[in-house]
């Protein structure tokens, strides 16, 4: 179960200089209607991800339960949204202790650094571990790069029995990784055409690794399609809750100048869902000069590194909590005390943390910070798949608000183009004279 509180969003609360008026809210009535018709006509292009969580997961887990009887280590090689949605998908539904206490342990090769490279190496044995390599193009640099060292060591080591310690999650009919597949007679599952990469959580690219795992996928899936159903209202902005923090997070930013989103969540389970959320928030929204920038707070911690900020300096942000109510654990404090701290006898971890939130609250309602919070009973699978899906469809009918499209990502692709020059990657010779041309070396420092 998932709820909204955004009574702190409101002017009736904070004011109305930095607070909505619910005047605001309803005149976006009309807008609504014809929004969510407009969705429901893409759902077959643009939000094809709506359609993800009626899909058939009965390979996928049959899949996965061969992965976990047959490897003692798992790795998935990816980046961006080829890899968030599963780490998030990790750390939200497993124990903090997974890598210690199950198998098949679980790690990510993610960014080309050549020193976590070999941190990973050195915590997996390569003849006991299964590849899951992630590229919807297949010519993610990164990913490739990181495969193509993990392909030749697997050639060595397992001869041609290399195929049988790879899994391919790419394009269903082109890309480098798909000809590979094909021609090496490799197992691959399909990233659906129509869907971008970080709107891929809820396809076998979070999937996959999920099941493996041990998450249960079915009731993510069950959870999404829940929240896909109570998304469907579109009369009442304020009982659609993809909508509603589209439309927070719009008016606060356009009309009260609060260009910086914060996600706090009181659960440190959820850090990598932020993660996630930044990616989606910023590469779907951040074009044009629009756009917030999303930033990344955990609380109670971030309460003493980034909470005098958000108070009392520059008034551009709104802020996000997360609130779990029931925890899979607790600790109570011990009753004999000392006298300078008995203040805390009876009260148990959980129970302080949800006071430091309301704390927290309470102080940024003072200094007239816009603040929602987002609440769950628990975090369990079914949970995660509504907040998914509701962030991915908030995002997407963002894009409508701001009228620009939030499935592509130019900006990105132009840096990935000059990366492709550098490289000497054959047609992108004008790519590199380009470079050359921006990129003067002037005015440089050097110190010895």
């Amino acid at each position: 179960m998932i709820k909204i509180d955004y009574t702190n969003a409101m002017a009736e609360t904070i004011g109305e200089r930095d607070g909505i008026l619910r005047e605001e809210l309803l005149s976006f009535r009309h807008f609504v209607v014809e929004t969510h018709s407009l969705i429901q006509k893409e759902k077959e292009r643009k939000f094809f991800f709506c359609k993800l969580p009626y899909q058939d997961t009965t390979q996928i887990k049959e899949f996965a339960q061969h992965i976990r009887e047959k490897f003692d280590y798992f790795v998935v090689i990816g980046i961006g949204g080829s890899s968030l949605g599963a780490k998030m998908l990790f750390e939200s539904l497993t124990d903090f202790n997974y890598n210690i206490q199950e198998k098949p342990k679980f790690f990510l090769l993610e960014n080309v650094d050549p020193e976590k490279f070999d941190s990973i190496l050195g915590q997996i044995d390569i003849k006991k571990t299964c590849f899951n390599v992630v590229t919807k193009s297949g010519s993610t640099v990164e990913t490739i790069a990181n495969f193509s060292i993990i392909l030749s060591m697997l050639k060595k080591e397992l001869g041609d029995r290399y195929r049988e310690h790879l899994v391919f999650t790419t394009d269903p009919e082109k890309g480098f990784l798909r000809k590979l597949g094909q021609s090496e007679g490799i197992k691959m599952f399909d990233i659906p055409p129509k869907v971008g990469g970080r709107f891929s959580v809820l396809s076998p690219v979070g999937l996959l690794p999920a099941a493996v795992l041990g998450i249960d996928i079915d009731q993510l899936l069950s959870g999404a399609r829940k929240m896909d159903l109570v998304c469907s209202i579109e009369e009442h902005v304020e009982h659609n809750p993809a909508y509603l923090i589209a439309l927070i997070h719009y008016i606060t930013n356009m009309r009260r100048g609060k260009s910086i989103s914060v996600m706090m969540p009181y659960a440190e389970k959820l850090a990598s869902f932020v993660d996630w959320y930044r990616q989606l928030w910023a590469e779907s929204l951040g074009k044009d000069g629009l756009g917030q920038t999303p930033v990344k707070a955990i609380g109670t911690v971030d309460q003493h590194s980034q909470i005098q900020l958000y108070r009392d300096g520059i008034r551009d942000k709104i802020i996000t909590f997360i609130q779990v109510d029931k925890m899979s654990t607790d600790f109570k404090i011990p009753d004999e005390l000392p006298e300078d701290i008995a203040y805390l006898t009876g009260h148990s971890l959980h129970e302080i943390l949800n006071k430091e939130l309301l704390g927290t609250k309470a102080a940024l309602i003072k200094s007239k910070v816009p603040n929602i919070t987002v609440i769950l009973d628990e975090i369990n699978p079914y949970n995660i798949g509504m907040l998914v899906y509701m962030y991915e469809l908030a995002t997407g009918f963002s894009g409508y608000l701001y009228k620009i499209n939030p499935f592509d990502q130019p900006a990105v692709e132009e840096g990935k183009n000059f990366t492709y020059a550098l490289m000497g990657r054959k047609g992108y010779e004008n790519k590199l004279e380009e470079f050359k041309e921006l990129y003067r070396e002037k005015y440089r420092i050097e110190i010895q």
